[in-house]
């Protein structure tokens, strides 16, 4: 079998109304996607997404004529040009995606078999009102979560904390309830200083009177020392991050510091699934969590399923949901269905070959960019 081609679609989903993200100062009115198509001479079809794939036009030389079973050799030239470029693994995905059709089974099966599904937790992207911010937590709670994840802007502290205490209040002690700082990346042009130690940890004490499960990147994530600090001292609230640890070496560093208790490389984003894989295995194996971050669409949730599933990750898998503001319906406006998980909170990884992915081939073609 060989890589015939490797084709993008490139789409534009409009938000109406516009979704203000919490790490974002400009709200979203539309978001961009791309999908991956790796087409072989056997009529296999691979499908990925996640990052933007721009520039990746120059390098298609570097996969077309080969092997898309080699899934190593694909790794390491990815690796080699996201040092000049950008990170292609939507790539691999694709890749994993035949890989996972050419055997009939689901990718996550091929990485282990851990579990068929985990536990979803409602990922929060809004900065709420406590009152609000409690009702929603209600909502969730009813359509079968078991948890959700509440940003708090450090600079709007207050704010958060009373939202936090609002929701820990209005559902007690029948949700987990994850905070997330926002602290360890930054969006394009965003210069603003990171909180320090100091702050972040008096930040952690509070949030361990609310009972809160983790606390999400309290700090730059390249001050390692700084996060190990903080998950060593004992705050009673567990230290997440590493969703956009770029290369499989930095990933190392984090596991050799000793960085966090909760491992969160999103594989569409960061190192890949080969290499995020080895970090997940890594990190249970030295009794720390692995759920990764999601915030793509769909497709790259599912790829993050199929890893976190395939080795045993967990207790959670990130699902992004705000209603009104952020749906699946919205997310996933490129898919024949909608990613959700079922009334008992837990999204199961889906029995088709591969990924498990089904392009809506019509709605692809009104959102072409």
């Amino acid at each position: 079998m060989r890589i015939t081609a490797i084709r993008t679609d490139r789409l534009r989903i409009p938000l109406d109304p516009p979704f203000p993200a919490a790490w974002d100062p400009v709200p979203r009115t539309s978001f961009a996607v791309t999908i991956v198509r790796v087409e072989t001479d056997e009529g296999v079809l691979g499908i990925g997404s996640g990052d933007t794939m721009d520039g990746f036009a120059a390098f298609e030389h570097l996969f077309v004529g080969q092997d898309p079973l080699a899934v190593a050799r694909h790794v390491r030239a990815l690796e080699t040009i996201d040092f000049h470029a950008g990170r292609y693994w939507p790539l691999e995905v694709a890749l994993w995606d035949i890989v996972g059709q050419v055997a009939g089974l689901p990718v996550a099966t091929l990485f282990g078999g851990a579990a068929d599904g985990l536990p979803a937790y409602a990922s929060c992207g809004l900065l709420l009102p406590p009152a609000a911010r409690a009702e929603s937590a209600l909502r969730f709670r009813e359509e079968g979560f078991r948890a959700l994840k509440i940003r708090v802007d450090p600079r709007r502290l207050d704010e958060g904390l009373a939202a936090v205490t609002a929701t820990r209040q209005a559902v007690e002690d029948t949700m987990a309830i994850m905070v997330d700082l926002n602290q360890g990346w930054r969006m394009a042009g965003d210069v603003s200083p990171s909180l320090d130690v100091d702050a972040a940890r008096r930040i952690a004490a509070q949030l361990a009177e609310l009972d809160v499960l983790w606390l999400e990147e309290p700090l730059a994530g390249t001050d390692l020392r700084g996060l190990a600090s903080l998950r060593a001292a004992g705050l009673g609230v567990r230290i997440a991050g590493g969703e956009m640890t770029r290369t499989f070496a930095e990933g190392l560093a984090a596991l050799d510091a000793d960085a966090f208790d909760v491992y969160q490389p999103d594989v569409v984003l960061a190192a890949g699934m080969l290499r995020t894989r080895t970090i997940a295995e890594v990190a249970l194996a030295r009794n720390r969590w692995f759920t990764p971050h999601t915030w793509t669409n769909g497709l790259g949730l599912l790829a993050n399923l199929q890893v976190a599933a395939g080795v045993g990750g967990g207790p959670f898998i990130e699902f992004p949901y705000d209603p009104p503001g952020w749906t699946p319906e919205r997310r996933d406006a490129f898919l024949a269905e909608p990613i959700r998980p079922g009334a008992d909170g837990i999204l199961r990884v889906p029995d088709r070959p591969g990924i498990g992915i089904v392009l809506d081939e019509a709605a692809i073609r009104r959102a072409a960019a």
